[in-house]
């Protein structure tokens, strides 16, 4: 089988949402982030574990994201869409029990205008300047929006993986100064905001990448492996070439091994030349180019030629990956494409 291995660790994300469920505090409610299917891990899986593990409130991105969520979890626990309430999304917002966060006076009325005693949630621009309301805005709306099936007011901060930034202060200044005394539970925290303390954790927190294994949360258990099949060997004498466009030529006499994955894997091509992979604990330098569908491993070092290669592993995470390339491990996560063969452990 050439079809590479995507390892999904149920329990290292129960693990890492209970570390982030105590950091949170006794009297907050720790929510669940998943959207983008859980990272790229699977949203009905990962839901189901995050479920069992004690979480009772998710969040997703998109309203189908939701619909498709509400089908895997059933019907009790909240489902909050950060999108909020688009055009033509009325009948899935309904028929999913989903509770979007209006992010403006445009989406108020639309949801007032089709489902006007469905449950919302607010969601208001703190200093971010990307979605949500604006003071004045909420100002305006605010009374009447409290008054009525309003769940949850919350913000979102900009440098939360940063704790000494500034904004960080400006932005809790700013939530407070628009939230506080609403008598409606309130939101400002994902992973790095658990991180940052108990002046941002308020009602509720939105852990997202800190489940996955990702930075800023340092401590997480680690999630995800993937495991390349080797698909053929090679000795490539001193002087050729390997790859596309001749970009690497063998300084001495090598034995290469070809795997099965690529940049429709969602392996870099700005990895070329970068990244090692591992068999046990030997690296493997990648050489030549990243391609569609396979790799070039330096395997010389090894006494046989392997069966698999680990990109992510033990050694390696999409942290280390990320940094090679001046990206974010949850762009490595999203991006896993897929053809991996998902294998979930301990469900």
């Amino acid at each position: 089988m050439a079809q590479a291995q995507l390892l999904i660790d149920l329990s290292a994300v129960q693990h890492n949402w209970r570390a982030l469920d105590a950091a949170s505090g006794a009297s907050v409610q720790t929510a669940a982030t998943i959207k983008a299917d859980a990272y790229g891990l699977g949203a009905d899986k990962v839901g189901h574990a995050l479920a069992r593990a004690g979480a009772r409130r998710f969040f997703v991105a998109l309203a189908e994201e939701g619909a498709a969520l509400r089908a895997a979890l059933g019907p009790d626990l909240p489902i909050h869409v950060y999108g909020g309430h688009m055009e033509g999304d009325a009948p899935l917002i309904a028929e999913a029990a989903l509770v979007p966060m209006l992010n403006s006076p445009a989406q108020v009325l639309r949801h007032r205008a089709a489902l006007p005693d469905h449950p919302f949630g607010v969601q208001l621009d703190s200093g971010m300047n990307r979605l949500g309301m604006e003071a004045d805005e909420w100002q305006a709306l605010a009374a009447d929006l409290l008054a009525g099936e309003c769940r949850l007011v919350m913000s979102h901060l900009a440098c939360a993986d940063e704790p000494d930034h500034a904004m960080n202060a400006r932005q809790l200044a700013e939530f407070r100064r628009m939230t506080d005394g609403i008598g409606v539970p309130r939101s400002l925290s994902a992973t790095g905001g658990v991180l940052l303390g108990p002046d941002y954790h308020f009602d509720m927190t939105r852990p997202g990448i800190g489940l996955y294994g990702g930075r800023p949360f340092a401590q997480a258990r680690p999630v995800v492996r993937v495991s390349i099949p080797v698909i053929q060997t090679r000795l490539v004498r001193a002087g050729e070439s390997v790859g596309y466009g001749n970009s690497f030529v063998a300084p001495r006499d090598m034995r290469l091994a070809t795997i099965s994955a690529g940049y429709a894997d969602g392996v870099h091509r700005a990895l070329s030349g970068k990244v090692t992979l591992w068999h046990g604990d030997t690296p493997c330098k990648l050489v030549g180019r990243v391609s569609m569908d396979l790799l070039t491993i330096d395997v010389s070092a090894l006494p046989d030629d392997p069966e698999m290669l680990d990109l992510l592993g033990p050694h390696q995470g999409v942290d280390d990956l990320a940094d090679l390339i001046d990206t974010i491990g949850y762009e490595i996560l999203t991006s896993l494409g897929p053809r991996y063969r998902r294998i979930y452990q301990n469900q």
